[in-house]
Order: structure tokens, then sequence, then C-alpha cells
């Protein structure tokens, strides 16, 4: 049966732990996985920018395998002709079999997977969601952190508009003890859709503050986050708010020294690089995690379809 990924919801905690538990293995032993989507193909339909989740989807592919067709950006694509995702989808269900689309409206991919003949991976749409991000991000949490009960997470940035940030609150609102800390600009907090259907909903304790050194001795995790240019309708709110929060090495004096420090990318100076070095710095292991998540991700929806 076809099955699509557009909501990180969409899969059961004991089926992340077997994604998890995959991509585990993929890095214990990657020439097991080598050759097990030969002569399948992964259609990566990006109608807006991106490096590193269009990149890893790609090596995720041939990493297994695989092939890939696709393009990465609208205008290179039918849509500049006026073509609907769902026919979009309805085409590219002939000649691939897997679909990853990123697209900046709002319940694009959705869209895709009712229409299409074949999984489709949500890989970002608008502010909204980014389910394999948050796989990539759970990785990191796991090998870092044992598992996901009875952290304190920071949020820490443009939580208004970061899609990462909402699909990942999703992912651990599941998981018992959980605490955030919501560190923001007033203009940038958390939706509260996402604090009335997430938190308010699962009754899942949280903070909400300006102060990030304030809370930095509480956290397990931090996660900083861009203020992201391409959301604004107002260049000067942008340069108002974009350097809110720089983290620099004397903002970790009072950090825990098993602080997990995470980041989604592309930064552009709200960690400085002189935190590359620290051994709390997870932001380029999750890259690599990221990887090989996807590739969980595609052996699982391509046994489940059949076409495995």
């Amino acid at each position: 049966m076809k099955r699509s990924l557009i909501d990180i919801l969409d899969f059961s905690p004991d089926e992340l732990q077997e994604l998890i538990d995959t991509a585990n293995d993929i890095i214990a032993r990657p020439e097991a996985y080598s050759r097990l989507c030969c002569g399948k193909k992964l259609a990566t339909l990006f109608f807006e920018p991106s490096t590193r989740t269009r990149l890893s989807f790609e090596a995720a592919m041939y990493e297994l395998g695989g092939n890939v067709i696709g393009f990465s950006e609208a205008q290179s694509s039918s849509a500049s002709k006026g073509e609907s995702v769902a026919d979009t989808a309805k085409v590219i269900s002939c000649y691939a079999d897997i679909i990853a689309m990123r697209h900046p409206k709002e319940g694009a991919p959705l869209v895709a997977a009712m229409n299409a003949s074949i999984p489709v991976i949500n890989a970002g749409d608008g502010g909204h969601n980014h389910p394999t991000q948050t796989l990539a991000d759970l990785l990191t949490i796991y090998r870092e952190k044992g598992g996901f009960e009875n952290l304190t997470v920071g949020f820490c940035g443009d939580l208004k508009f970061g899609r990462t940030v909402h699909s990942l609150i999703s992912a651990l609102s599941r998981y018992p003890g959980l605490k955030l800390y919501l560190i923001s600009p007033e203009e940038l907090k958390l939706p509260s859709y996402v604090k009335k259907e997430v938190l308010a909903a699962k009754n899942i304790s949280y903070v909400q503050t300006t102060d990030l050194e304030g809370v930095m001795p509480e956290l397990d995790i931090l996660y900083m986050t861009r203020v992201q240019r391409e959301r604004f309708f107002n260049e000067e709110d942008y340069l108002r708010l974009k350097d809110s929060y720089i983290l620099t090495p004397d903002k970790l004096q009072n950090a825990r020294q098993d602080l997990c420090i995470m980041h989604p990318l592309p930064r552009v100076n709200e960690i400085s690089v002189a935190i590359d070095d620290d051994p709390r710095a997870c932001y380029f292991k999750q890259v690599l995690y990221g990887k090989y998540m996807r590739m969980a991700l595609i052996l699982k929806l391509l046994k489940e379809a059949g076409t495995l």
C-alpha cells in the first residue's frame, strides 16, 4: 500500500524507532545497503531553493544504489507554465518510484500525495512542516542523549516561521518528561496554534522568554535557528530582528558540559564559528545523520509500497 510522509506525526513512535534502528545499522554496515535500490528512481521536486535537503536526498538514493531525477527550482519545471501540483504529481508518478517535494506553499506536498500513485515525502512546505529534518534531529538526539524521555530543550530564534521547530516539537511531544524553553523576540514567538494543538493539548511544560543566557544552565539541548529573510514581507523587520540571538563561547560559560547544540542550517551568524570545534556542537553531525535517516525512510516507503 502506498504511503507518504507529510507530517512527522504520520509515523508512530515505534515507526520512528524503526527508522532510527535502520539508520544506525546503515552507519554500522553501509555495504549491506549499497544496492538495495538498484533500478529505482527518486524524483526531487524542489520548487524552493535548497542545498542540504536536496543533496541529502540525492546522496541517500545514490548510496542505496538508486538514481535521481528532478529539478531544483520552480522556473525549471512546468509550474512556470502554470501546471498544478496535482498534475505534476501525476506526471512524475509515470517516471519515478518515489517523490521528495519542497514547496513554498503550505500543504502542497499533501496535494501531491493525494494525486501521486507513488510515495511522496514532504521536504519542507512553507513555514509549516519539515519532517525529514526532524528525522535528522531525532537521530542526533538519540545518538547524543540515548533517548527522548525527560529532556529539557531550548528552541531559540525564529520560532514563528521555523518549520523545523514546529515539526520537532510535535515529535518530542509524544515522549514523557519533556520541558521546553521558547526563546525568541516577541515578534517571532511560537505560533499560538502550536501552543494550543501540541503543548496545551498534551500538557507539556514550557516557558516563553527572551533571555537565552538565563536559561542556558537548564538545557540538555539548545536548538538554534536563523531568522529567515525569505519569510518576511518587510525588509525593515528582518534587519531589526536578524541578530536577536548570536551564540558565542562566552554565552556557553554556564551551559552543561553535555549540552547538545543543534541547528537545522544554513546558519547566517547566529552561531559563532568559534563554537564549531566545541565538542557540544552537533549541527554538522545533524547533516550527516539526515542522510542516513533519509536512506532509512526511502527504504521503508518503497517496501510499504511493494516496489522494493
